[in-house]
């Protein structure tokens, strides 16, 4: 029986008791041409298996799992692939934004989870000033620029250990919660940051010492007074005033502590506030603490584009270069005592 009027015509050997036809036998020769039509397993259909149709599991069809398909897998540029410029995947216009500061820097992520930051600055704070007391005591009156040196940098290295410690064993690890992720651009806006915060910190600390006069001075200057040594010991004591203290520095305030205020104060410029204050009054020179918060803003604004601290320890290095070469320079009597 023939194909009612408007009705798609059927395959060969296609009836009324058989509509959906047969196909051929061997013994009636080879299919003929164009056989299986679109629409049927086997061929170029739209959902053969093995041809390019939209569903073919091997071809380029729209569900195919190796091919080009909408929802393709590893290698497809499909929809929904993960390999494909896929609207969900990595970088697809509908997932999360990347996070962008500043002049289009890329601040690294927050930390993962909680890890206990204000206590974990507590415990810092006691090893800090544990130690140090501990080494007033062993060893008594000091005499020398290297007794001087151990007593300045040991605490402040024993105190960036304890941080990274600390997040390793209660954390996610020192990259997330310390926000050591180094990358080179971090370098450069360091430098600059650094370079430009001189033109406030210096008029600052000039303004500070002619209002404040003579009394203004740094701990470190105190404990150096009247001590002359050679030079390879003045080049140590300057490697600890423009990196030691630095790198320590800022992994124990603009990176822990940070990210532990981070976790309860949402707004980042409270949090930038907050460490810049703790910091300038954690020297315990009070008389200086606010010179020291003008000090450390540009520190606190590293940190702040970044989201990471190796910009901030490159400003702070930059911050200390100049106090660090007259101090060395005072140790070997070639610049006077201020």
């Amino acid at each position: 029986m023939s194909s009612s009027p408007g009705s798609p015509p059927g395959p060969p050997g296609a009836s009324a008791d058989d509509p959906a036809g047969s196909t051929p036998s061997d013994a009636a020769g080879p299919p003929p041409a164009g056989w299986p039509p679109a629409g049927w397993p086997g061929g170029p259909a739209q959902y053969g298996p093995a041809g390019p149709g939209q569903y073919g599991p091997a071809g380029p069809g729209e569900y195919g799992p190796a091919g080009p398909g909408q929802y393709g897998t590893p290698g497809a540029p499909g929809q929904y692939g993960p390999g494909g410029p896929a609207p969900y995947g990595p970088g697809a216009p509908y997932g999360p934004p990347p996070r962008r500061g500043l002049f289009g820097i890329e601040p690294s992520p927050p930390p993962p989870r909680p890890f206990r930051g204000l206590l974990a600055f507590l415990v810092v704070e006691i090893v800090f000033l544990g130690s140090s007391f501990l080494l007033a005591l062993g060893l008594g009156e000091v005499d020398s620029a290297q007794e001087v040196l151990l007593a300045i940098v040991v605490p402040t290295i024993l105190a960036a250990l304890t941080c990274v410690v600390w997040t390793r064993v209660f954390g996610s690890g020192p990259l997330a919660d310390l926000g050591l992720r180094f990358r080179w651009e971090d370098v450069g806006i360091g430098l600059l940051i650094g370079v430009a915060g001189l033109f406030v910190t210096i008029p600052a600390a000039l303004a500070y010492l002619y209002l404040v006069g003579p009394d203004l001075t740094t701990s470190v200057g105190v404990a150096f007074e009247g001590i002359r040594t050679t030079w390879p010991v003045a080049l140590a004591v300057m490697v600890g005033v423009v990196v030691v203290a630095p790198v320590c520095e800022e992994i124990v305030y603009r990176g822990l502590l940070w990210n532990a205020i981070a976790h309860w104060v949402g707004n980042r410029w409270v949090v930038f506030v907050l460490t810049t204050a703790v910091f300038a009054l954690a020297h315990l020179e009070f008389l200086r603490a606010p010179l020291l918060f003008v000090v450390a803003l540009p520190l606190g604004v590293a940190r702040l584009l970044t989201g990471r601290v190796t910009a901030g320890i490159v400003a702070h290095a930059v911050n200390n270069f100049l106090p660090g070469l007259a101090l060395a320079l005072m140790l070997v009597g070639a610049f006077p005592a201020v």
